[in-house]
C-alpha cells in the first residue's frame, strides 16, 4: 500500500513548536520508546575488523567514539538547527566552548575580526586577551555602528560578530544590513542570538553565515544545563566539528538529554517570557524610582524601529537604572525581591535577578566600567515564567521600600 500517508512527515519544515517536540527525531525509537533513550557510552564496538574500515572508507552514519559524537547529541543537533532554519548544528559543553571551537577552527595568525563592543564580555575578553596571543588582531566598534564596522574591515578580515539582541543593553542589530557588509566584503558573519532565540529573531533568513546560542538559557530553559551551539551550514560547520573532537569540547549524554526535553516546551515557555519581559518593562518604564529601561520593545528604546522590524517578540530580559541611587542602595533593591533569585545567567523558568556592578564587573576599575556602560545603578532582570501580576508585586514592593 502506498500514497501521500507513508510519506514521512517533515518536521524540519514544521512550525515551530512542532519541530521543537519532533523535528530531528526517528518516528520509531529505540525499544519502542517515545523519547530518545540517554546513550552512556564512551566508545562504540565494532563486530569485526572488517566494519572498522567500512565505517572509515565510506564514513558510514555510526558512532566510534564519544568525543566525536552521540547518537542522542545528533538528534538534538538536528532539531536545533530545525528550529533555527540552518543546514546543520554543532552542540559544545557551553556557549563559550562554542565560541571558541568556531573562532578557533576559522582564524589564523594575522587574520583579524570586528566586534561591535557590546558583545559578551566573555567573547570579547577571548578575542581581545586570548586570541592576540596567536597573532589574531581584534577590532572593536561601537554597537550598531555600520559604517564604523566597514571601515574597520580589511583584507585580512575573517569574521565580523555581534550579539542581537546585546547584553545587557538590549541594543538590536539590523541583521540584513550586518550581513549585507559581509557579502559586500566577502567576510562570514557570526550573530550570538542568544537572547533573541529561534523564537524571536532570525538571523539565517536575513543571510548570517553563523548562528551562536548559548543553549543554557532559553533553549534549555530550566537553569539545569551548560551547552552551547553553532547552526550554520554544512560544509562551513565540518572543520568546526572535527576540531571540537580534537579539543573535546564535547557535552555529557544526560546534559544532552536535559536539552532535547526542555526544547519540547521552547515556543510555550517563550510566549510566556515574552509577555512578562514586556509587562515589567512597561511596568517599570512608568515608576517614579526608575531613571531608565533598556528593553527593545519599548518605543523609547533607541533601537525600538529596528526590533519591530525584526523581531516577533522581545524576550524576557529587561535592565533598568534605579533613579539617583547609588551602588549600595541599588543592591538593597535587587536584595528586596522575593521572587527572583540573585544570580548570573537568564533564560530559565525562574526570573533571575543581579546588579551587574558587582555580579559581572565588581573587579574593574569604575573607568572600564564606564566603558562597558555598566552603572552603578543598573540591574538586570530576567523575568521567568512566573505569574505575571506576581513579578510586578514584588518588583513594587521592592522599589517601595
Amino acid at each position: 500500500m502506498s500514497g501521500k500517508d507513508d510519506q514521512p512527515y517533515e518536521f524540519d519544515k514544521a512550525r515551530l513548536s512542532t519541530a521543537a517536540v519532533h523535528a530531528g527525531e526517528e518516528r520509531q525509537k529505540n525499544a519502542s520508546s517515545i523519547t530518545d533513550p540517554i546513550f552512556c557510552a564512551s566508545t562504540y564496538t565494532f563486530p569485526d575488523s572488517a566494519s572498522v574500515i567500512e565505517f572509515v572508507e565510506h564514513k558510514l552514519p555510526r558512532e566510534e567514539y564519544g568525543r566525536y559524537g552521540n547518537p542522542s547529541e545528533r538528534v538534538v543537533e538536528r532539531k536545533l538547527a530545525a528550529l533555527e532554519g540552518g543546514e546543520a548544528a554543532l552542540l559544545f559543553s557551553s556557549g563559550m566552548a562554542a565560541v571558541v571551537g568556531l573562532l578557533m577552527a576559522k582564524l589564523s595568525g594575522g587574520d583579524e575580526v570586528v566586534l561591535f563592543n557590546e558583545c559578551y564580555h566573555r567573547t570579547r575578553e577571548l578575542c581581545a586577551k586570548h586570541l592576540s596571543r596567536f597573532g589574531v588582531v581584534t577590532h572593536e566598534v561601537p554597537a550598531c555602528d555600520y559604517e564604523a564596522m566597514e571601515r574597520a574591515i580589511t583584507p585580512r578580515t575573517r569574521l565580523l560578530i555581534s550579539e542581537s539582541p546585546t547584553n545587557p543593553h538590549l541594543s538590536v542589530v539590523d541583521l540584513e544590513r550586518f550581513a549585507g557588509l559581509g557579502r559586500k566584503h566577502g567576510v562570514d558573519t557570526l550573530i550570538d542570538a542568544t537572547l533573541g532565540t529561534p523564537y524571536n529573531v532570525r538571523p539565517i533568513e536575513a543571510g548570517i553565515d553563523y548562528v551562536l546560542h548559548s543553549a543554557t538559557k532559553y533553549l534549555g530553559g530550566h537553569n539545569d544545563l551548560l551547552a552551547g551551539v553553532i547552526i550554520g551550514p554544512t560544509d562551513k560547520l565540518e572543520p568546526v566539528r572535527k576540531l571540537r573532537g580534537i579539543l573535546g569540547s564535547v557535552n555529557s549524554p544526560h546534559n544532552v538529554y536535559l536539552l532535547g526535553r526542555g526544547l519540547k516546551t521552547f515556543e510555550l515557555r517563550m510566549e510566556r517570557h515574552n509577555a512578562n519581559g514586556r509587562a515589567v518593562a512597561e511596568f517599570l518604564a512608568s515608576h517614579p524610582r526608575i531613571e531608565r529601561v533598556y528593553y527593545p520593545g519599548l518605543e523609547t528604546h533607541p533601537y525600538y524601529d529596528v526590533a519591530k522590524r525584526t523581531m516577533r517578540g522581545f524576550g524576557g530580559l529587561v535592565t533598568f537604572l534605579v533613579k539617583d541611587a547609588d551602588w549600595k542602595q541599588t543592591a538593597a533593591v535587587v536584595d528586596a525581591v522575593r521572587i527572583p533569585r540573585i544570580a548570573p545567567s537568564l533564560g530559565g523558568v525562574e526570573s533571575l535577578i543581579e546588579q551587574p556592578l558587582v555580579m559581572s564587573y565588581y573587579e574593574c576599575t569604575p573607568e572600564e566600567r564606564r566603558q562597558f556602560g555598566i552603572p552603578d545603578n543598573m540591574i538586570r532582570l530576567s523575568c521567568g515564567v512566573e505569574n505575571t501580576e506576581d513579578l510586578i508585586a514584588d518588583l513594587t514592593q521592592a522599589l517601595e521600600r
